[in-house]
């Protein structure tokens, strides 16, 4: 009976293990990718007494409140014709927040009481955008906030009292300035003028005085104001590349116009994220992207801290989302490149852990493919960095690829969670994300290599990694489709375009047609940077035939497909009347093209229902066209 017994049990245990491999390798449905997440945006108020968050009530996001001992949460507002899209708290008693704008709506920034509930509209509503200059309350009452209301392309400073909604402005945009920046105690004393191609570092000892220069630098050079420094009036922390190729973190004495310090710097990429202890008085750590995130960090206290706190979550990667003002309550969010993560209320005075919600409960359970680092040499000898995401239970040969060009491209890829690559990945697909030159991350030389270069060695970057990943074995060159969003949707279409040979199927999402429209229809707040624009990309009038001859519209007629386009009606940064021009030609060829239109969508596809037909689609146009059948 107990051999009996031992022979179920190990048939058992084996079935369970494979089940459970078989439940890993299963075709996960669109919606548990791509669903909005029941919880999100989760804050903490400055005394660190309740916990905020979005939810939706009848179909749209709304504000929520609970504390940690409470098991209920109270719904504080009750939006019902546009979701509430962020929000912050301004003290303890009130919210701030703002929803979705439709396309002839004006702005609406609104404040509620977590007590009685009651909403105000602090700002009267007009045609406007508008940018924070932070979120904390000056002089107890008053908040900084650029507007572009006077003037649709240039955004002044206003302190806007929560109280009595009063606005004053405190700043004029004489028409160059780019960026604001306060002072610990919230005035302006720094701004960042451009001409579009050339800044300048403006300064000034108080809010009476003019503004004088302290740098004038290309646009190539950043130099990126962190904050002022306390005790030290003249002195701020910020992010700057000047005589170095790699951002660094540094110490700038505004009097003098230099750097007096460079307090970090990493050999191989630019430092990012920075995150100062108003409690300890100091810079708490920076982040920064090798192949994976890591962490430098200046005190030793927090560095233990997030070291324990990583071990109780087996390893996973850790972001503070928010604090309280006392610094001994955080929000926390995880996550891995096989797993979109959990959000924890995390109290440091009690060592006290609580999870608040699954970023994506419908993964949970489900195993996920892990992200590769890797490098090739391009064709002139360039080293390219990426990423290969390969399918659960497949052999790391003759597989079908997808190519994901980046969106920018002035961005990178991370190792992170990408819905999109997991989504590919559990269909059966390698995915390739290259950082090709003009990404973020690797110095300003890498990224000032990709100026000019759309249509030219950006896109042999791209298809250099297709090669390597051929040669290596890895992908089976008769089934590779390339996809991407805005830019990289521009990359897609070029690739049928100009490189039929190498992809046998494209697919776009809001992608890039006609780089003469693109530039023509920059909206106004863009139009200070139009001559950055003109260098990094170049200037229409001047290089006219070469924007004709990299423009996916004007060659329709070298595409063999079949393409896939998903476009928004209102999308102000891709001409619909072009895309669907576009459509209407390859029609005409014969070329074989799934055209997903919304029509009420912009360039990205604010509605659920939306995105989701959109990857239903987009899974059978790749099933289709990249089958071994």
């Amino acid at each position: 009976m107990r051999i009996f017994t031992l022979v179920i049990g190990v048939w058992s245990l084996l079935n369970f293990m494979g089940c459970r491999y078989i439940e890993s390798d299963k075709k996960v449905p669109v919606e548990s990718f791509f669903s909005k997440s029941a919880k999100n945006n989760f804050q903490i108020s400055p005394n660190g007494q309740n916990i905020s968050f979005l939810q939706s009530f009848k179909g749209v996001q709304n504000i929520y409140i609970t504390s940690i001992n409470s098991k209920e949460a109270t719904r504080i507002t009750t939006e019902t014709d546009r979701n509430i899209i962020n929000y912050f708290w301004a003290d303890n008693n009130e919210l701030i927040f703002w929803k979705e704008k439709t396309w002839d709506e004006n702005l609406g920034i609104y404040a509620v009481n977590k007590s009685s509930k009651s909403v105000r509209n602090l700002i009267v509503p007009a045609k406007m955008r508008f940018r924070w200059i932070n979120q904390e309350l000056v002089n107890n009452d008053e908040i900084l906030i650029s507007l572009n209301r006077r003037d649709s392309s240039v955004f002044d400073v206003y302190r806007l009292n929560i109280h009595d909604c009063n606005l004053r402005m405190v700043a004029q945009n004489p028409g160059n300035i780019s960026n604001w920046f306060a002072d610990l105690d919230g005035k302006i004393r720094l701004a960042i003028a451009s001409d579009g191609v050339n800044e300048t570092l403006l300064y000034r000892a108080n809010e009476e005085d003019p503004f004088k220069r302290v740098l004038y630098n290309n646009f190539k050079t950043t130099v990126k104001p962190l904050r002022f420094i306390k005790g030290k009036k003249s002195h701020i922390y910020a992010l700057s590349n000047i005589n170095r190729d790699k951002l660094a973190l540094v110490e700038m004495d505004l009097d003098k116009g230099e750097e007096v310090k460079t307090i970090y710097v990493h050999p191989d990429v630019d430092l990012d994220n920075i995150r100062f202890s108003e409690v300890a008085g100091e810079i708490a750590y920076v982040d920064y992207d090798t192949w994976k995130p890591e962490r430098h960090y200046f005190n030793r206290y927090i560095e233990k801290v997030h070291a324990d706190l990583r071990k109780r979550l087996n390893g996973d990667w850790i972001r503070i989302i928010d604090k309280d003002e006392k610094e001994t309550r955080f929000v926390i969010r995880t996550y891995r490149d096989d797993s979109p993560g959990e959000v924890y209320w995390f109290s440091l005075k009690e060592d006290n852990l609580v999870k608040l919600a699954d970023i994506n409960s419908a993964l949970n359970g489900v195993k996920l493919s892990k992200m590769e680092a890797i490098s090739y040499r391009a064709n002139d000898g360039k080293t390219i960095n990426g990423y290969l995401t390969l399918p659960i239970g497949r052999s790391k040969t003759n597989l079908p690829l997808i190519v994901m060009p980046h969106n920018g491209p002035s961005l990178r890829n991370v190792w992170e969670y990408n819905s999109e690559v997991q989504f590919l990945a559990n269909r059966g697909y390698a995915v390739l994300q290259p950082n090709y030159r003009g990404s973020t991350g690797y110095g300003k030389e890498f990224w000032s290599a990709g100026f000019g270069e759309w249509g030219g060695k950006i896109q042999d970057d791209i298809t250099d990694g297709v090669d390597y990943l051929i040669k290596k074995g890895i992908v089976n060159a008769n089934r590779v489709g390339i996809f991407g969003y805005s830019f990289g949707g521009y990359c897609a279409l070029y690739g049928a375009c100009f490189h039929s040979d190498i992809y046998k199927c494209a697919a776009s999402y809001s992608g890039i047609t006609n780089l003469f429209t693109y530039l023509k229809e920059v909206p106004p707040y863009y139009k200070p940077h139009l001559q950055m624009y003109y260098e990094m990309i170049g200037n229409p009038e001047k290089r006219s035939e070469y924007f004709r001859a990299v423009s996916p519209v004007f060659h329709t007629d070298k595409i063999k497909g079949p393409i896939f386009i998903a476009q928004g009606g209102k999308d102000d940064r891709g001409n619909v009347n072009e895309t669907n021009q576009m459509v209407r030609e390859l029609k005409s060829k014969n070329i074989a093209i799934n055209y997903f239109l919304k029509e009420k969508e912009g360039h990205y596809f604010k509605d659920e229902q939306s995105r989701l037909e959109l990857y239903r689609q987009l899974e059978a146009f790749f099933e289709n066209n990249l089958s071994d059948n």
